[in-house]
């Protein structure tokens, strides 16, 4: 074998076999086989697409490259551990909620978490806005939080997937990026990696999601389902609706203090709602020969009610050296020192809140990054008033910028009041759950 036969082999249309794959991937992080090469092949994969075989086969071998954690050692004989992967959205903070949840109903969550990517924010950023939490953990203590808290979220490692790293990084300057095998290939090799045995997907579509439409939204999750099935994972996915932000707060410590509420039962109804959609799927798909959808979701609800998915949360930031009283009393989060109101200019309904304009202006702000390695301020973001079906009057509250002075807050006035649309008619509330995708449905 050799590059060359590979990239013209793909570029032809032909579907590689598995080795194939195996030996261009390991070239490729090896350094054997230059980026031009890569490239190349990345590009003949846009164009051409791959199997189900091919893209698993890309999967694994992506895996392959670096380590791969395996929790079964350190934990009861038998035990499966279960994970969740989102797609990205504005105002998704459902990790922070869901993982407690799952992990007061018996289950071991371990999870490498990203930080925030564009205009949507990261998992590990958000609990960054906890005084002292960190996501820093090599593999002894990481195991170690697994087995006696039964939950660990941890920053992703370079040992981690690094054939990922490297050929979206190449991706990303080739215009290869929206290739659909090798987006699913790119999330699923660090699921894999990582050890689960069950993997609930939360695939976003809409305006605030990487993909917009429902069709792509589908075609994602069917492939990367069809992924986790062929590598003996189970996998199940959901597709949701992002045409505008999940819950109410945009932001990293606004989003904490949303996904506390949450763990009291008292969020916003739809965040609420899909936070025990994800956590009754991971626990059906972790129950050893499966789990009517009832009983997880009695499960769920008592979690939350009787108090132990918050005493979970709890013990997880102090485990990894987080400011506990801030989770008693979310007050004593970071807090924006300027808050600026938004109220609505005429009577009717709200018909869009775009979620994209509305991240990119908490980017603005500070919250998020536009360079690789900036800095991030916790304390500032958007909270919503009103969402999409809501009536307003002339002068009704929709949102509030939580900023770190008045310059800041009016710069991006005119971005937060645009992304506000109010018309004379009634519409109805989106939609949150749109599909399901399962192995079945996936084959």
């Amino acid at each position: 074998m050799n590059a060359v036969e590979i990239i013209v082999k793909k570029r032809d249309g032909q579907e590689l076999s598995a080795e194939e794959i195996e030996y261009f991937i390991r070239g490729y992080t090896a350094g054997h086989i230059p980026d031009y090469q890569a490239a190349a092949w990345a590009m003949a994969v846009y164009f051409q697409g791959m199997t189900d075989a091919e893209t698993t086969a890309l999967t694994l071998a992506m895996a392959a490259s670096g380590a791969q954690l395996d929790f079964h050692g350190a934990l009861p004989p038998g035990t499966r551990v279960v994970d969740k992967h989102s797609s990205g959205g504005v105002g998704d903070k459902t990790t922070l909620a869901v993982a407690p949840i799952v992990a007061a109903c018996g289950l071991y969550v371990g999870k490498m978490s990203g930080r925030g990517l564009s205009f949507t924010g990261g998992t590990i950023d958000k609990l960054e806005s906890i005084a002292g939490w960190s996501p820093d953990l090599d593999e002894a203590r990481f195991l170690q939080q697994l087995r006696e808290v039964g939950l660990v979220i941890a920053g992703q490692t370079a040992e981690l997937a690094p054939a990922d790293k490297a050929l979206y990084a190449l991706r990303d300057v080739t215009g290869t990026v929206p290739s659909l095998p090798l987006i699913a290939a790119s999330i699923m090799s660090k699921k894999l990696a990582a050890g689960a045995d069950a993997i609930v997907l939360d695939v976003k579509c809409g305006r605030g999601a990487f993909m917009e439409t429902p069709e792509a939204a589908h075609a994602l999750a069917r492939r990367m389902v069809a992924i986790g099935t062929r590598a003996g994972r189970e996998v199940v996915a959901l597709i949701t609706q992002m045409n505008q932000p999940l819950g109410y707060a945009i932001g990293h410590a606004v989003e904490v203090r949303e996904a506390i509420a949450t763990l009291h039962g008292a969020g916003p109804a739809d965040f609420q709602a899909l936070v025990e959609q994800v956590a009754a799927e991971m626990i059906r798909l972790a129950a050893p020969g499966g789990l009517g959808e009832e009983k997880a979701r009695r499960q769920v609800a008592a979690a939350i009610s009787g108090g132990a998915a918050l005493e979970k949360f709890r013990a997880f930031v102090a485990a990894q050296g987080g400011d506990v009283a801030q989770v008693d009393d979310p007050d004593r989060l970071p807090t924006a020192p300027y808050r600026l109101p938004v109220y609505a200019e005429q009577t009717g309904t709200v018909a869009t809140v775009e979620p994209r304009a509305l991240g990119l202006a908490v980017v603005a702000l500070g919250g998020g990054r536009e360079r690789k390695g900036d800095p991030i301020d916790h304390r500032v973001g958007i909270v919503l008033a009103r969402k999409v079906g809501d009536a307003v009057a002339a002068g009704d509250l929709l949102c509030e910028i939580h900023a770190a002075g008045e310059t800041d807050a009016q710069r991006i006035l005119p971005q937060v009041r645009a992304a506000f649309t109010v018309v004379s008619h009634t519409v109805d509330p989106l939609p949150l759950i749109l599909g399901r995708v399962t192995a079945d449905a996936a084959s």
